[in-house]
This record gives structure tokens, C-alpha cells and sequence, in this order.
């Protein structure tokens, strides 16, 4: 299939998916005013821990227009007054699995206004980024990773037909740029891949390492023709080590990594996206025994290795490794809370899901911060998270891309 009949391919699944769940999209967002004016806001922009008091926010369309004191609000601007509550950058989750449009909202109104797939079964992250980006949905924003590059496909191969011709498995190079490819053809924005087996399953290791260096580089390589960047999932030492040295972007977990890969991935700037609240859920699963020792065991070798990783000025991101389902219960938000814990400071901590994460995702110049010109993506909460991050967990208000996608003020009712 070219190019041109895959990109017709990817619109026609999104025009599908809002004929079916949005019927109304459309009009509520032409409805939505296209000035907005967040008025009584204690300001924090991510980038320091100063606080701008009591000040107005104006928004046009998806970017911000200013942010100041006595600020005037243009006539029919929709008014949000958050009666000084605390208004901070979105929250970026570098490392989450929405494959639904109910789990899409579920993690907006978390506070989350960008994800980084880790990939999905068949595509459903390119339909939900392509629906955010024609402003069908307010968000979030989605850097898509299609499916997972991978010795065994398995049910993945009914994501594209082009797939059957690797269903003995992903081991040789041609195989590795074949399935690179059929990604790269579906418009992704990262490509995932494996040093090592998953935690999450009993019969499998974390730390038995999967592709070699010289594979991880294939795919690393192929990736790098569209200047795609690669993420790798690794616990064990060996497989984040390779990874690390073939040119991933990013390692996910990271768990086993000896002080060795860590200066790897100080001197080529690789960050680290630990996921460290899935692992801890991971150390309380009373279904499994295996999985619950597997945790027990790994929730502080983990810890270990991200403060080492602190300690060395390697770049940690904030990734939840969650669906956004019903079921589901770790958010960024958590996460963040526990590196505080970890001997992060609460702006280190809110720069690991903002900033710092939007350096990872390379979207740092539109946004990630709080500042006139940047995307309108930015949450409200009740107190400031620089003085207690807890505050991040009760989210009152989001905006991403200039719509406000939640808004739970005021409290009280009007006389």
C-alpha cells in the first residue's frame, strides 16, 4: 500500500471513530468559544519554583496569548475563574498504553494532556492522536508508537495483513526493518522495542535479555530514516545496556541497570522512564505469588536505581505503564508524588511529567511550560504542589489545546 493510501487509510479510521462515539463533537467544539480568560490563578510555568500570584491567563484558539496581572478579559471570552487555585503545565505521561477513547478522557481528566503511547494492539493511538490534532476531541495530545517491535507478534499480527510475513518471528534484521517499516508506513511517532522479557507475566524474566546490541541497532537505524526515535523496554542489565549503546531515546524500567549502563546513558544523554508506581502495584498483587515476590523483590533494587540514576543527572520521566482503564489506578500523578519520596525535589518531581518529559518527547518548544505562545495545555489544583505534591491527585480543572476538557468549579452553588 503507498503512502498516500495509508494516510487515506488513518483518516478514514478517524472519521469512522467519530461517526461512531463523537456525533456531537463536532459542534461542541465549534460552539467553544475560541478566546478563553483563566482569571484568579496562581501561576507555576514549570521551568522554576517562583509562583506568579493572582493573575489571568488568555487563550486564543490552542495557544497561549498572555499571562499577567490586571489583565483585561476580551469581550465574549468564555471565563473560567479558578479563584486562586494553582494553574500548572498539563501533565506529560511518557509511558501509557490508551487503546479506548473512554480511557483517552479518563487519563484528561487526570490532569494528563500528552501521552507517549508504549504501544498498542492495532493503531487505535494513531486514530486517538489524529482526532485530538483535528480538535474532534480535546485530548490528549498522543505520540504514537503502533505495535510493539517484538520477537513474537503473536495476536499483533492482526493489526496490519502486511505483518503475516513475520509471523515465524522477529529476529532477523530483515524482519526487524520489515516490522519497523509497517510502523513508520502508519505515520508513528516512536518506535518501541525490547532488551528484555516483561515483569508482568509468571513465566517470563525480566532480566533474561532478548535482542542483542546488533539487532537493537537495526531497529534503531531503520527508525532513524523517518528521524523517529526508539524506546526500549528493559529491566535486566545486559538488555538496557544494549540498548543504551545501539542509540535508544529512552530506557522503560530500567530496574537491574548497574552504575556501568548508567554512565552509558549519562554520556549519551538517554533518559530514564522508570515506572516505578506500576512496579510497586506489582509488590502488592495478591492473585499471582510469583508476581508477588517478582515485586517484592524488585521494588527496591528499582528504587536503588533510580536514585543512583538522580544522583548521576540522568534524566528521569514520569510514565504511569497503564490502559487509563476502569480498573486502573496508577496516574502520573502518583508517580511524581512517589520521586519526591525518592529524594526528588517537588519541582524536580513536576518537571519529570512536564518539562523534562516534554524534552524526551522532543515537543518542548510548543509545550511542557507554562508561556505566551506555548499549546494551551495546563491544569488547575487546590493547593500548590511545590509545597505538597499530593495536591496533583485532585485535578479541578484541564485545559489542552485551548478547550477547557474539565472543570469542576465552583463548588459552591450561585445565589
Amino acid at each position: 500500500m503507498t503512502r498516500q493510501l495509508m494516510s487515506g487509510a488513518r483518516l478514514l479510521r478517524s472519521w469512522i471513530l467519530l461517526a461512531i462515539a463523537f456525533p456531537l463533537a463536532a459542534t461542541r467544539a465549534g460552539a467553544q468559544a475560541d478566546l478563553l480568560a483563566i482569571t484568579h490563578a496562581n501561576v507555576i510555568d514549570g521551568v522554576t519554583a517562583a509562583v506568579q500570584r493572582d493573575v489571568t491567563i488568555l487563550v486564543r484558539g490552542r495557544l497561549i496569548e498572555r499571562i499577567g496581572a490586571g489583565l483585561a478579559v476580551p469581550a465574549g471570552a468564555r471565563v473560567v475563574d479558578v479563584a486562586g487555585r494553582f494553574v500548572l503545565p498539563g501533565l506529560i505521561d511518557a509511558h501509557a498504553h490508551i487503546a479506548t477513547l473512554a480511557d483517552a478522557r479518563r487519563a484528561l481528566e487526570s490532569g494528563v494532556t500528552t501521552v507517549r503511547s508504549a504501544t498498542v494492539d492495532h493503531y487505535e493511538d494513531v486514530a486517538i492522536r489524529d482526532l485530538a490534532r483535528a480538535g474532534v476531541i480535546p485530548g490528549p495530545d498522543i505520540l504514537a508508537a503502533g505495535v510493539f517491535v517484538t520477537p513474537d507478534l503473536a495476536e499483533t499480527l492482526l493489526a496490519d495483513a502486511k505483518l503475516g510475513a513475520f509471523a515465524g518471528g522477529v529476529q532477523s534484521e530483515a524482519a526487524l526493518r520489515g516490522v519497523v517499516r509497517v510502523n513508520l508506513d502508519h505515520g508513528v511517532d516512536v518506535i518501541k522495542t525490547r532488551g528484555t522479557e516483561r515483569a508482568g507475566l509468571p513465566n517470563t524474566d525480566p532480566r533474561k535479555q532478548t535482542y542483542t546490541e546488533a539487532q537493537l541497532r537495526v531497529v534503531v537505524e531503520e527508525a532513524a530514516t523517518r528521524n523517529v526515535p526508539v524506546m526500549a523496554h528493559a529491566h535486566g542489565d545486559e538488555g538496557a545496556y544494549a540498548a543504551v549503546a545501539a542509540g535508544v531515546r529512552s530506557i522503560e524500567h530500567g530496574t537491574y541497570a548497574s552504575d556501568s549502563t548508567l554512565r552509558l546513558m549519562k554520556q549519551k544523554g538517554t533518559y530514564l522512564v522508570p515506572t516505578y508506581s506500576t512496579i510497586v502495584g506489582m509488590s502488592t498483587n495478591s492473585e499471582n505469588s510469583i508476581l508477588f515476590l517478582r515485586g517484592q523483590h524488585m521494588v527496591p533494587v528499582l528504587e536503588s536505581t533510580i536514585r543512583r540514576a538522580h544522583a548521576m543527572g540522568i534524566p528521569i520521566v514520569a510514565g504511569t505503564d497503564t490502559p487509563y482503564n476502569a480498573t486502573s489506578t496508577t496516574r502520573v500523578a502518583v508517580e511524581v508524588g512517589r520521586f519526591v519520596t525518592l529524594g526528588f525535589t517537588p519541582l524536580e518531581a513536576l518537571q519529570s511529567a512536564t518539562t523534562v518529559a516534554a524534552k524526551l518527547l522532543g515537543i518542548d518548544a510548543k509545550t511542557g511550560r507554562l508561556a505566551p505562545g506555548m499549546e494551551a495545555d495546563f491544569i488547575a489544583v487546590e493547593g500548590n504542589p511545590l509545597e505538597n505534591i499530593g495536591a496533583l491527585r485532585d485535578v479541578l480543572v484541564v485545559v489542552s489545546n485551548g478547550q477547557v476538557a474539565l472543570n469542576r468549579l465552583p463548588f459552591g452553588r450561585a445565589r
